[in-house]
């Protein structure tokens, strides 16, 4: 392949740290394959605000612009809990995602067997646990109109949802089920809200697209118990912004921990962000002891969506299972009786496992 130009938002308090580890992955890949990675730094998030004044600097939206994938760390922390509005650091992440048209988020839930301990769920409702979030990134409450508080003293986030939002994020959870066990469960709150039955009408015109593909609707309610009661039942979860950021955060638990989790955001096109779930977590920053596993794994989703490279994606992702087979653990997954490895050591032996 011709040089792929990918683009580093480390951002903040542990970002800086798992990034650099992702970044010492992909070199160690492009290595062994003959591939050719340009990496460039940029600055975003309370960074970009300490350095510009701005959460999301125009340099840094001009070089995401013209790349062909992102890596992001973490954006945000107590330094900037004050700021508001457009000035925060995560209104700079918002920006990003919306002006790159990144419509559709995925976050796999992996299950290590190495991992089950670390679970609260009993090891027998993990057992062949496999599932995939596609949430709407760029429409619903998060960018509805929004009502700061006012002199009566009351504030407002509004919900919106067009058509065409929910049929092209629809449109890629069918797709993606078609490839995996051929089942998307919609999750919606539609006896409730005017915008989920706009959701669910037209998932159900989606829907008639993919015959193979089977259908349940589930209300966010119900959808977050069963994923606790019995995540095996579910395949692709398709859903809105809101539902999705707090449903895929509460399935971390099946993983073992935030720390372990990636995502994709895609656009149209093959661009794409990639960032581990997990938060900036000031509290560990600079200590060498953050889990670079969710940064990794995105690391590999960049390779397989952005760059084309299926191989070389699963191979990281071997590598990391082996890693966590053999007994090393960052203090997050880590009980009592465990090898416990520092951020460095981490990336050090999922290197050593892709030779």
């Amino acid at each position: 392949m011709s040089t792929a130009r990918i683009v580093l938002l480390p951002g903040d308090g542990i970002g800086p740290e798992v990034t650099a580890a992702a970044r010492q992955v992909l070199a160690s890949i492009a290595a062994q394959g003959g591939h050719d990675f340009e990496f460039q730094e940029a600055l975003i998030g309370g960074a970009a605000i300490d350095s510009t004044g701005n959460s999301l600097p125009t340099a840094t939206l001009e070089l995401c612009r013209d790349c062909d994938a992102i890596l992001l760390g973490a954006v945000g922390g107590p330094s900037w809990a004050n700021l508001e509005g457009l000035q925060s650091p995560e209104q700079g992440l918002l920006r990003l995602r919306r002006e790159l048209g990144l419509f559709a988020n995925l976050r796999p839930i992996p299950v290590f067997p190495a991992l089950i301990p670390a679970s609260p769920l009993k090891p027998e409702l993990l057992e062949g646990v496999d599932l995939l979030f596609v949430r709407e990134l760029t429409g619903g409450i998060y960018f509805g109109p929004r009502q700061e508080v006012d002199s009566r003293g009351q504030a407002s986030d509004t919900m919106v949802y067009s058509v065409r939002e929910v049929e092209r994020v629809a449109h890629v959870a069918f797709q993606a089920a078609k490839r995996r066990r051929q089942h998307v469960t919609s999750v919606d709150k539609a006896n409730v809200l005017a915008s989920s039955r706009l959701w669910r009408h037209t998932v159900n015109e989606v829907s008639s697209l993919y015959p193979d593909v089977e259908l349940q609707h589930l209300y966010v309610d119900a959808c977050a118990m069963q994923l606790l009661r019995s995540p095996r039942d579910f395949d692709v979860v398709l859903t809105g912004n809101l539902f999705g950021d707090i449903l895929s955060d509460e399935a971390s638990m099946l993983a073992g921990s935030l720390g372990v989790l990636p995502s994709a955001s895609l656009s149209a096109d093959s661009r794409g962000l990639y960032e581990p779930v997990h938060g900036s977590a000031p509290d560990l920053a600079a200590q060498g002891i953050a889990n670079p596993l969710g940064s990794i794994l995105s690391a590999a989703m960049l390779l397989r969506y952005s760059l084309g490279l299926p191989d070389e994606a699963l191979a990281i992702e071997s590598a990391v299972a082996s890693t966590l087979e053999a007994g090393l653990l960052t203090f997050d997954l880590a009980g009592p009786n465990d090898q416990v490895v520092s951020t460095q050591q981490m990336a050090d032996a999922i290197v050593a496992a892709l030779h």
